[in-house]
């Protein structure tokens, strides 16, 4: 089995208040994006890396990169202003219609090969699936002055990798982009153009880096491992 990996490290990460993109702050001794970068780099599945890139930061990454052991291609790709037309990019480069695309944030450096190999295989019969984990809080919806409690046997947290067949996804980000539709995640395009999009049970560690708060968490996590 085998899939190619878009990495998506373009965002500002606003809500980190760090003075600076989030996939350069230390976790241990290696920036966070390097972390994220070696899971893929190890896994014999993964073929190649895409990795999406702020323009104002592609020099830095470059320097970064430099002292890293890739044992895969990887391609730095300019992305766009919204995290959607960064993707697009990202798979407008790899051109690819026979293969599997994992398409996964860079802020979430802990996902496991167990949870990738899952969804590679998912992705091999459904064309399209992603990793969720099931809702533990009880959640609640307002409309106006009504309050109403969901049933959380129904809700799954979505994370990263999504994974879908090239033609689809291509597809989908497509269609969004000549009729202006900006989704919540790779999924809901895919969903809109009506091919369904199964779930593989993930794990409450594939955390998303994305308040000062996650950084402890995600210092704790390497500390235990």
């Amino acid at each position: 089995m085998e899939y190619r990996v878009i990495v998506l490290a373009a965002g500002e990460g606003k809500r980190m208040n760090a003075g600076e993109n989030k996939q350069f702050i230390k976790i241990g001794h290696k920036p966070l994006i390097l972390h994220t970068l070696d899971v893929f780099n190890k896994d014999k599945w993964c073929t190649s890396i895409v990795l999406v890139v702020n323009k104002r930061e592609k020099d830095r990454m470059k320097s970064i990169l430099k002292g890293f052991p890739l044992k895969k291609t990887l391609s730095l790709v300019e992305g766009g202003m919204e995290r959607q037309e960064s993707v697009f990019y990202g798979l407008k480069h790899i051109n690819d219609d026979g293969s599997i695309v994992f398409i996964h944030d860079g802020a979430r450096p802990f996902v496991s090969v167990d949870s990738l190999h899952e969804l590679a295989e998912e992705t091999s019969k459904t064309k399209a699936a992603l990793l969720a984990v099931p809702v533990t809080d009880t959640i609640k919806q307002r409309k106006g002055s009504e309050l109403n409690t969901l049933d959380r046997k129904t809700l799954w947290a979505a994370q990263t990798p999504q994974a879908f067949h090239y033609d689809i996804i291509y597809h989908a980000h497509k269609q969004a982009a000549e009729t202006g539709f900006l989704g919540t995640d790779d999924a809901s395009l895919v969903e809109r153009t009506g091919h369904p999009v199964s779930i593989v049970k993930g794990s409450y560690d594939n955390i998303k880096l994305t308040t000062p708060e996650d950084l402890n968490r995600a210092q704790s996590y390497l500390k235990n491992k």
